[in-house]
């Protein structure tokens, strides 16, 4: 297929203009959700690069009074949140133009929801019911423009915001943080770094597989986790090698939206461990989850066996065994430069027990396959530590 032919315009799960240039359609964007003063927020690393100078530019031109913020940390905080809130009142503004990575896109769905609030940020953490505490009427609009192909945040109902004072990650949920508009511009990604682009996409493919091993019941997410999977297997070593293959590009950043649709279905032991390792570690997210990826998925084995050998054979692996899949999955690293295990990035394994613990209790534990234990998980991390596969 040409990847002329690879653009469209998408209503599910939300509004999306999908191919190259669709970046030119932004100031459109806003004015089409009744905007007249956008906030874009981002980070500090994206701020400094003409992409979003060229967008501020772009939104001004069409008369609208836009805004920049960009105090966010790689892992966002409350702190980041609330900054973004000030901002976004100082400057009079009126919706949210959230531009860039997993945090940028995360803080600037925070931002959105807490705007119109008057209880603390943490009092909308993705527990019980507390979702139904928010002010719906304050929430501000939100266009969304992913700049890599990783988390899908753009499509997501909710942010991970890092609560500094416990270290501990938290997952804040609301039905109006998932974005009106989305523009999913393979152009804005051609600038990635290889090791960045091998980071996300792996965490594109972390949300399709643990998707498709949840138990919970969701055939819709289950056939969009298997063909993300697919177009990891098939785009990222290209987008890798050459970060100027739009195709790959293209490809790559609907797999990460694709893996976000699907985690609807629930998530997994990875992102159980990602997220207070993150937290205590400050590492990449990303990252985390593409090194303990083969972990996770050999200690679930026995659960997942039966899809996992579906998958392979829909994927055309010579070996359609899980043993096949595994190592599939450990070529794939190798080939993309991911680590094999966390000592390379800096972790030890002397938190492992507080790990396991925290692990339990993170969200996405309720959706792996087996219910693990504090000490079965911090037995999983000690062995991504070592590499003890």
């Amino acid at each position: 297929m040409s990847y002329e032919n690879l653009s469209g315009n998408w209503n599910y799960p939300n509004s999306i203009r999908a191919g190259a240039g669709t970046i030119g359609q932004l100031a459109d964007c806003c004015k089409q959700l009744g905007m007249g003063a956008p906030l874009l927020i981002t980070d500090p690393g994206l701020a400094a690069l003409p992409m979003v100078e060229a967008a501020v530019q772009q939104c001004r031109e069409a008369g609208l009074n836009c805004g920049l913020f960009s105090n966010i940390k790689g892992n966002p905080t409350g702190q980041n949140v609330m900054d973004g809130v000030a901002a976004y009142q100082a400057g009079n503004h009126d919706g949210v133009i959230a531009f860039g990575g997993g945090s940028g896109l995360d803080a600037a769905k925070a931002v959105a929801l807490m705007v119109g609030q008057d209880r603390p940020l943490w009092d909308f953490e993705d527990v019980g019911d507390n979702w139904t505490r928010v002010n719906e009427a304050g929430v501000a609009p939100i266009v969304a423009v992913p700049t890599t192909a990783g988390t899908g945040s753009e499509v997501g109902r909710a942010s991970v915001i890092t609560d500094d004072a416990n270290h501990i990650k938290k997952i804040i949920f609301h039905p109006k943080m998932l974005p009106s508009l989305v523009i999913l511009d393979p152009e804005l990604t051609v600038g990635l770094p290889p090791k960045v682009t091998a980071a996300t996409g792996m965490d594109a493919l972390s949300h399709n597989l643990e998707a498709l091993c949840s138990p919970f019941y969701h055939p819709m997410a289950e056939g969009i986790a298997v063909e993300g999977i697919r177009l990891v297997k098939e785009y990222l070593p290209t987008a890798v090698e050459d970060g100027q293959n739009i195709e790959a590009r293209m490809q790559m950043i609907v797999a990460s939206a694709m893996g976000a649709t699907a985690f609807q279905k629930g998530l997994g032991g990875m992102h159980a461990l990602a997220h207070p390792l993150g937290a205590l570690y400050d590492a990449h997210h990303g990252m985390l989850n593409a090194i303990l990826m083969p972990y996770v998925l050999k200690a679930n084995r026995n659960a997942i066996e039966e899809r996992i050998e579906r998958s392979a054979r829909y994927l055309g692996l010579e070996d359609a065994s899980f043993d096949g899949f595994l190592n599939w999955v450990l070529a794939l690293r190798e080939q993309v430069g991911i680590p094999h295990n966390l000592r390379a990035i800096g972790i030890d394994d002397s938190q492992a027990d507080k790990v396991g613990q925290m692990a339990t209790e993170d969200p996405s534990a309720g959706g792996n396959p087996i219910q693990f234990t504090a000490e079965q998980y911090a037995d999983i991390c000690r062995q991504a530590v070592r590499g003890e596969l």
